[in-house]
């Protein structure tokens, strides 16, 4: 590895800290080395600012006076609620900047390089452009298409059921997977389930077992908003968000209900008596939400699946068997050929205790 692909690979892992805390802005990471030493450090902070570039200057101080400073992404070049980080960066008399791509927000997309090389500072590009693309897909989704990275998470049997016949899930994968589940929540800016999921399993859809976190956004996705105002997520709606993603035909006094709650209410498209998995997913990304985690139901996964929503699956499969009559975890999608089927390519695998952890992107 190269000098440049290790400090960037060192930016990108500072970056990362920042998944789930800083939207609408992308988490970026910077590094600043000066002969050899890193001297400043630095990330996107929860809510999107102080930006990386500003933290690792103010690490750093003085010393990053001819330093190369290391940025997962293109620096800003337009002021919004703080000044661009391309000024900052050449106030601060850095000698080099080396960043992986282009920031494809339009405000910036290549103006921030260019800011940089009128002032005399050496630019290098493509450093691990790969890896900076994956962290920042759902940025860049955003930016671009108006809609969040989807992850779709399942937890299930060997045979593929997520319940028995009966309802009962809990507790079909261990306590180390289950763990590994609230850290994947933490990294997304939002956790979403479907109505019957919020009735069925009252869950909480908070982070917890991993210290003081920043609780994502919790995202009911439920076209009458047909879920119980006796539930978790509407008794601590005032303490960490909840928003309903519904249609037009959500009786007034059930939105009402909801809003008094501390509930935030977006209305969606409905095509064929559900709510439409683009008009669904660009209400969230209207709201500023860069990454999604959803964890079901059927066929809230069944419908985001159909319309090539789903940029990543994560499963967590249990080595026990429930049958034919347990519950699928995918609901009907209409799938006559393998042809027609979204297909996924595997990219991790992990074991976590007695359970079987396996990662897929599109």
């Amino acid at each position: 590895m190269t000098d440049d692909a290790r400090h960037m690979a060192h930016a990108l892992r500072l970056g990362r800290r920042g998944m789930g805390k800083c939207w609408p802005n992308p988490a970026v990471g910077c590094v600043l080395v000066r002969e050899g030493r890193v001297v400043g450090r630095g990330w996107t902070q929860p809510g999107g600012r102080p930006h990386a570039e500003a933290m690792a200057l103010g690490d750093a101080g003085p010393l990053a006076k001819g330093a190369t400073a290391y940025v997962t992404l293109e620096p800003c070049s337009h002021h919004g609620k703080t000044p661009p980080c391309a000024s900052a960066l050449i106030a601060a008399g850095v000698a080099r900047v080396v960043a992986p791509l282009a920031d494809s927000d339009p405000r910036v997309a290549g103006a921030g390089f260019e800011m940089l090389r009128r002032a005399g500072i050496e630019v290098t590009t493509g450093v691990m452009a790969a890896e900076a693309a994956h962290d920042h897909a759902g940025f860049f989704l955003k930016t671009e298409q108006g809609r969040p990275w989807v992850t779709l998470k399942l937890a299930s049997s060997f045979d593929g059921r997520i319940a028995t016949a009966t309802g009962e899930s809990r507790w079909i994968t261990g306590p180390e997977a289950r763990r590994t589940v609230h850290w994947l929540r933490a990294s997304h800016d939002a956790v979403m389930v479907g109505a019957g999921t919020a009735r069925s399993d009252d869950p909480d859809l908070t982070v917890r077992g991993w210290g003081e976190v920043q609780q994502p956004v919790r995202v009911i996705a439920s076209r009458l908003i047909d879920v119980p105002l006796m539930s978790r997520l509407a008794s601590t709606a005032r303490e960490v968000p909840v928003w309903i993603v519904h249609g037009s035909e959500a009786a007034t006094e059930t939105r009402r209900a909801w809003n008094s709650c501390g509930a935030t209410l977006l209305q969606s498209r409905v095509a064929a008596g559900r709510l439409e998995p683009n008009a669904l997913l660009s209400a969230l990304g209207a709201k500023g939400l860069t990454r999604v985690f959803c964890e079901g139901g059927g066929q809230l996964a069944a419908s985001l699946l159909a319309a090539d929503m789903v940029d990543e699956l994560v499963g967590f499969t249990a080595g026990m068997a429930l049958g034919a009559e347990g519950r699928p975890g995918i609901g009907a999608m209409g799938v006559d050929t393998l042809a027609e089927a979204p297909r996924f390519r595997l990219v991790e695998t992990r074991v976590l205790g007695n359970d079987v952890m396996h990662r897929w992107l599109r």
